[in-house]
């Protein structure tokens, strides 16, 4: 059984005929909406200072309602880039140093960014590459294969973005 197309398709079915086409014609605005009092959100910098993210761990509870600028850098950092440097020879990268988009246009384009060397890295990986153990780089994945890895970060992927499609929804119908 060839298992790489199988687990590539779960994440690219869904990104090319439901998440991305969702994406398009972000606003800015509704990219920083902040849909609840003390939302978590992609924050500008002042002068000279970088963008920024919210972000605490552990995370308070509850769990603060996070923006669409927020879940897109979740998925383009913590679920995507760190694993295409971990894994797929990609640039270092983590919360603390990443080049945070300003606007919906950046962050799309470094969502295609990642998700290109994602689903190009899993390919490369081939039969063999799934059946090896994930090490030391993925914690609690450690022991784990990297079919298993590849799988959890689809789900990642699908459901972070499925929360944003949502936000838009509630833009789209006024809720401000």
């Amino acid at each position: 059984m060839d298992t790489n197309p199988i687990l590539r398709e779960q994440l690219t079915w869904h990104w090319e005929s439901q998440l991305r086409p969702r994406l398009d014609g972000l606003s800015d605005a509704e990219h920083l909406w902040e849909p609840a009092p003390g939302s978590w959100n992609v924050r500008p910098g002042g002068p000279g200072d970088p963008v920024g993210i919210d972000f605490a761990y552990p995370p308070p509870s509850p769990d603060p309602v996070t923006t669409i600028a927020w879940r897109l850098a979740h998925v383009v950092v913590g679920v995507l880039a760190v694993r295409n440097a971990a894994h797929f020879g990609g640039p270092p990268a983590s919360y603390e140093t990443w080049a945070y988009a300003a606007t919906a246009d950046e962050a799309l384009t470094q969502l295609d960014e990642q998700y290109a060397a994602w689903v190009a890295g899993v390919a490369a990986l081939g039969e063999e590459g799934l059946a090896r153990r994930v090490g030391e780089a993925e914690g609690p994945f450690a022991d784990e294969l990297m079919a298993t890895l590849v799988a959890h970060i689809h789900r990642e992927v699908i459901h972070h973005l499925a929360e944003v499609c949502l936000l838009r929804d509630l833009w789209a119908n006024g809720v401000r």
